[in-house]
């Protein structure tokens, strides 16, 4: 298969700049996510990957060959897009080897590449079937098909699973999992949605405005987000943050007030760079919230909320201009109106500084990979 690198890449459209200044490493065999907002630029830096679009400045590299000035026919590259592209005409059989038929392969090897790429993917039985009989999953499971008969050297998967419904979605995460875990491929694969990023990824890159604002495993990403962005970002429901201060510092420990008369004491990694009354943002996941009084207990009122069967989701509000959401246990008795406590255990929150920077933390041990 291949590694890629990216080494200060940029892309821009005139006066306006989409990649600035992009640096990336991809081991071989890895299936690595671009995950963030729309328009952050991820769909762009995956066709810069593959050649369709012009790299302004700055080198790509696939197995240590600078590819720039390479067109994509000469990348070894397969793409899988958003949109099916099948030919409706043609059936199963004649879409997945179209490519191969173009490039004037023989017949024999193309009907021996076709069948080993549809028993993968457990097409066998659909090969003569033309498009408009196949379910969307289906139509999917082709175009990926089309793209492994062309033994790429790296795979690239542009929001694939954005025209399915919840169900397929998550029907399709496990068979490109398990896609990948048989074909033991080098993967890139773009999307908006943080779940799909989180179930698949072995490296997620979380992108931002056109720059990598982090870089890791997806638990990485969870325990240890690098700043407000990646911590709001990644997680659903997303993290709540409420406004906090520091009211004192003591060696390697600072004690944060959140109003209403809470406050906590947080130990650092190192010696604090932080003085007493600088504002700070105190971030705790939904999940990490129980109902009942704990180490740190908060005084809420319920305002709305969702039974979902396994948990239940209550927005709450904390005071006049505070709200945050917790996930509490399925069979939860709360009700809108209801004035209850939850708390959250210390070593699960997270603190920001002023520029949205994460304060480290023993607490916040390393992610198990």
């Amino acid at each position: 298969m291949a590694t890629v690198s990216l080494q200060k890449v940029t892309k821009s459209f005139g006066a306006l700049d989409v990649i600035k200044g992009v640096d990336l490493d991809i081991a071989d065999k890895e299936f690595v996510v671009f995950v963030g907002p729309s328009g952050c630029g991820k769909s762009t830096l995956l066709r810069m990957i593959a050649g369709l679009e012009d790299i302004s400045a700055g080198t790509v590299s696939i197995d240590s060959d600078v590819v720039n000035d390479l067109p994509p026919a000469k990348r070894e590259i397969s793409m899988v897009f958003q949109s099916y592209a099948l030919y409706p005409h043609k059936t199963v059989r004649e879409n997945m080897g179209f490519g191969l038929r173009m490039a004037k392969m023989d017949k024999a090897v193309i009907d021996r590449k076709v069948n080993e790429a549809a028993k993968v993917l457990e097409l066998e039985s659909l090969l003569d079937r033309k498009p408009k009989q196949l379910s969307g999953g289906q139509r999917q499971r082709v175009a990926i098909g089309r793209a492994i008969v062309r033994q790429p050297r790296l795979f690239l998967f542009d929001e694939p699973l954005s025209n399915l419904d919840a169900a397929l979605r998550g029907q399709m995460r496990i068979e490109i999992a398990r896609l990948h875990q048989s074909l033991k491929a080098t993967m890139i694969y773009v999307t908006h949605d943080q779940v799909e990023a989180m179930t698949l990824a072995d490296k997620i890159v979380v992108l931002n405005a056109g720059r990598i604002e982090q870089v890791g495993s997806p638990l990485e990403l969870y325990e240890r987000p690098q700043n407000l962005f990646v911590a709001g970002f990644i997680g659903s429901p997303k993290m709540n943050f409420l406004k906090g201060e520091v009211l004192e510092v003591e060696g390697n420990q600072i004690r944060v007030g959140i109003g209403q008369g809470i406050d906590f004491a947080y130990p650092l990694s190192r010696t604090p760079e932080i003085a007493a009354g600088t504002k700070v943002t105190v971030g705790i996941r939904p999940e990490d919230f129980s109902s009942g009084a704990g180490e740190i207990s908060l005084p809420v009122e319920a305002i709305v909320v969702e039974h979902l069967g396994a948990e239940t989701h209550v927005l709450t509000s904390l005071g006049s201009t505070e709200n945050l959401t917790a996930v509490l246990e399925g069979r939860s008795p709360v009700k809108v109106g209801d004035r209850f406590t939850v708390s959250a255990p210390i070593n699960r929150v997270h603190i920001f500084d002023g520029a949205g920077q994460a304060i480290e933390s023993p607490l916040r041990s390393p992610a198990t990979h």
